[in-house]
């Protein structure tokens, strides 16, 4: 297949702004799909009892570690691959993808080992009784399953560094919309209740994944093809892909880390009900990301096109660009949700045994979105960094973000001022609006130096 056959490729390679937007449109749709599922999920469960979110809400700091990995791996091989297009090197961008198919395999096994010592981990964050049984109950099958999870996040990777973002989202938004439907069969219909979550997620994953094996090894629908036969073992491929997938996962895992962190400081100053208010808050929140992500996927693959093709007027007019729509959207979202809270919180708090968080819920989610506004600013860089292939700065800036202001800030205001919840939600947020300002600034600042350094093409 010769370079710029491919409607992906094409993209990828034109005008940055027009990129972004064909790019992340697909992206963005499947982000959407993937936090209906997250709310439609939590939502299903929730009828189970605010035990049974309370045990979601538990396994979700550990899931979001399973996913960091994953998608870390994903993130690292798109860079490469879309690097390797902006250069013209199509036998390159062949075998950094079997590389990173590889490199899944392994790092399935690894998640799967954990099984073996599940009930200590959710023991020691904080799950107990009969909130223990549940988490354990849905946990087991989600990591049985978790082979799945790498290859579908690693695929998205590299359909989305080749332009592909079409075929990533037909394969994402499929598996979802399967998983939503199986959701009330499995739960309720079949009566299986918080396991029949777990299977409907896996059955998606499975469903997704064969997808993508039959698009790339049977129906020639990607520009990459990853096959053994091109594979040759290159330590400079391994260690491109791992410069920004290592980091990317770290990042991801610094945010599963601090939510770890989060969960047992909200439990020792407002039990597990203040658990399941944060979760069901993030879930709502989450909807603010889609656009957000989207532009990010998009980006890292326009800019690590553009940085490959040493196109660096290209690279900041995508920058700019991405920053500039994301906070335009994040401001009319962050409107919706302070407005419609008392109604959002409805769709968490509908059964009887959950119906004591409404209240708790909606005051949440009246300040918690409104750093949103400035989240482009951060996550935005974060894909700059990625794209031109220098992921250990995104990983500074998440641990800035996670670590060193967030949850400085929460432990401050929650305990050392004695404001509980809510400085512990306030917290959050400061952290997370301090910390977007700092990593645009080194952001503008990286791009300067580039222009110095490969000069300012047209």
């Amino acid at each position: 297949m010769e370079m710029g056959k491919t409607e992906g490729v094409k993209i990828l390679t034109g005008e940055p702004e027009k990129a972004l937007v064909r790019l992340s449109i697909p992206m963005m749709i499947s982000n959407l799909t993937f936090t209906l599922y997250n709310f439609a999920d939590g939502a299903w469960v929730s009828g189970l009892g605010a035990e049974a979110l309370s045990a979601i809400g538990i396994f979700l700091p550990i899931f979001m570690m399973f996913m960091s990995l994953s998608m870390g791996l994903g993130v690292g091989a798109g860079s490469a691959v879309s690097r390797r297009i902006g250069a013209e090197d199509k036998s390159g961008a062949d075998n950094t993808a079997v590389h990173a198919y590889l490199m899944a395999l392994a790092i399935g096994f690894v998640i799967t080992l954990s099984y073996l010592k599940l009930e200590d981990i959710l023991s020691l964050i904080g799950a107990e009784g009969a909130v223990l049984d549940l988490a354990l109950t849905y946990s087991r099958i989600i990591i049985l399953g978790s082979i799945f999870l790498v290859f579908i996040n690693v695929s998205f990777g590299i359909l989305n560094g080749e332009g592909n973002a079409k075929r990533a989202m037909y394969a994402n938004v499929s598996g979802l919309l399967l998983n939503i439907l199986l959701d009330p069969i499995l739960i309720y219909a079949l009566n299986l209740r918080i396991a029949g979550a777990a299977y409907a997620s896996v059955i998606s994953m499975i469903f997704s994944s064969l997808l993508v094996l039959y698009w790339t090894f049977f129906n020639s629908k990607t520009y990459v093809d990853p096959y053994l036969s091109k594979f040759s073992l290159n330590r400079a491929i391994v260690y491109d892909i791992l410069r920004v997938g290592i980091p990317s996962a770290f990042s991801m895992l610094a945010m599963s880390l601090s939510l770890v962190f989060l969960n047992a400081m909200i439990v020792k100053v407002s039990s597990q009900d203040g658990i399941a208010v944060f979760t069901s808050a993030w879930r709502i929140v989450q909807f603010g990301f889609i656009p957000l992500f989207g532009f990010a996927s998009a980006e890292t693959a326009v800019i690590g096109s553009a940085f490959g093709a040493r196109n660096i007027n290209k690279l900041e007019r995508a920058y700019r660009y991405g920053i500039k729509t994301g906070v335009k959207i994040e401001i009319i979202l962050v409107a919706f949700f302070i407005l419609l809270s008392p109604y959002l919180a409805l769709f968490f708090t509908y059964s009887e045994n959950s119906a004591r968080i409404y209240d708790m819920l909606v005051e949440t989610m009246r300040v918690f979105p409104i750093f949103l506004v400035f989240t482009p600013f951060g996550i935005l860089t974060v894909s700059l960094f990625q794209g031109i292939g220098k992921g250990e700065r995104g990983l500074a800036i998440t641990l800035l973000r996670t670590f060193i202001f967030q949850l400085t800030l929460a432990f401050l205001l929650g305990f050392l001022l004695n404001l509980s919840f809510r400085g512990i939600l306030y917290g959050i947020v400061a952290g997370n609006i301090l910390a977007s300002l700092v990593a645009f600034a080194w952001g503008m600042r990286t791009i300067s130096h580039l222009k110095s350094v490969y000069g300012y093409r047209y």
